[in-house]
């Protein structure tokens, strides 16, 4: 049975002291669609890896021609746990069991046994995956439905971008919450001190994708020192609550830049928050200190990228705080500076049908 999701709220004890207390919320902790698992790079060096993935277990490795697979870490012989922790391991590019050396192609399928032909209908409990920038995703379906709608295309590489910066964090919540940002205006105003904040265009849906358009003022204290206008213009690109893709322009620099928010759901309780930052190579930057022009470009793009992230980071962890303890309401009482947040919660619906 899957676990329920939990809200956390404040509770005052006997000596006037406040606890983080656990509470059932009525969203469904595993929304359908496809949520991030790795990315290549650490599939690759790790060659077998196994993690809490939307209530269960899963194993992730690559073949020898690059095809990853992932599945639930169960072998349909006799229900071993495939994991290195339980002696699982890949050899020659497929999964072996350690419990009795049924072995497994990247497609799940047993393709040998130690002592007898293998099974014909022996087939790992694989799901549906895509890979993006090296990022790779796979397809939860409710009820094991297969993939009713698609991730989007690779983004460009044109313009020599930065390889990934990636940060991941673990918390309390709720992909609804999380994704929620995109349209949430006001709280960049409030939490983040976002100045200038406004909607450009209307929010619009069609399917799985919702976007979102807005400009805003940062002002940023840089190593303790200066504080540093940015004029920013952002797009979010929605594709359910596992996928955002960000698409920033900042103007007094001329940088562009690009933000993956991929948020999964792990036990009922927790998500993991991958924050995925890639920055276009400035070439000639308009403001030579603020854009580091005194370095050059590969250095001033991939250091420019940490220093980006970072800050994306110290954002999420404000909002985190809030997450963390909140309440779900599904019916909220709103206000004309809440924006699109009617529309993106019509949106979620389809999720959980």
């Amino acid at each position: 049975m899957l676990k329920p999701l939990r809200e956390h709220s404040l509770s005052q004890d006997a000596d006037g002291d406040y606890d983080v207390v656990a509470n059932d919320l009525s969203l469904f902790p595993f929304p359908e669609g496809w949520y991030f698992v790795a990315d290549r790079r650490s599939i690759e060096q790790s060659r077998l890896f196994q993690k809490q993935w939307l209530g269960q277990e899963i194993v992730v490795w690559c073949d020898d021609g690059g095809t990853i697979c992932v599945a639930r870490s169960v072998c349909p012989h006799l229900g071993s746990s495939l994991g290195p922790a339980a002696g699982g391991r890949v050899r020659d590019g497929r999964l072996v069991c350690p419990f009795h050396g049924f072995t497994y192609d990247a497609t799940g399928t047993c393709v040998a046994t130690p002592f007898a032909p293998p099974p014909r209908a022996t087939r790992l409990d694989v799901f549906a995956t895509r890979e993006i920038s090296g990022l790779v995703f796979a397809w939860w379906g409710l009820d094991g439905r297969p993939p009713q709608w698609s991730l989007p295309e690779e983004p460009s590489s044109e313009g020599g971008w930065s390889g990934l910066e990636i940060r991941t964090l673990r918390f309390p919540g709720h992909p609804q919450e999380t994704s929620e940002n995109a349209v949430d205006l006001a709280h960049l105003r409030y939490i983040h001190g976002y100045d200038n904040v406004k909607a450009t265009g209307s929010t619009t849906v069609d399917g799985s994708l919702l976007v979102s358009s807005f400009d805003f003022r940062r002002r940023q204290r840089i190593a303790g020192a200066a504080r540093i206008t940015f004029d920013v213009s952002a797009t979010a690109y929605v594709h359910g609550l596992g996928y955002s893709f960000v698409e920033v322009r900042e103007h007094t620099v001329g940088m562009d830049t690009r933000l993956w928010v991929l948020s999964t759901p792990i036990d009922g309780t927790d998500i993991e928050l991958a924050l995925v930052s890639q920055v276009r190579e400035i070439r000639k930057p308009k403001r030579l200190i603020v854009g580091l022009g005194f370095l050059p470009p590969t250095l001033r793009t991939r250091l420019m990228n940490k220093i980006l992230l970072a800050i994306q980071e110290q954002d999420v962890l404000q909002d985190v705080t809030i997450w963390g303890r909140k309440s779900y309401k599904p019916h909220p009482s709103l206000c004309a500076s809440d924006g699109a947040i009617g529309k993106y919660r019509r949106y979620c619906r389809q999720f959980y049908r």
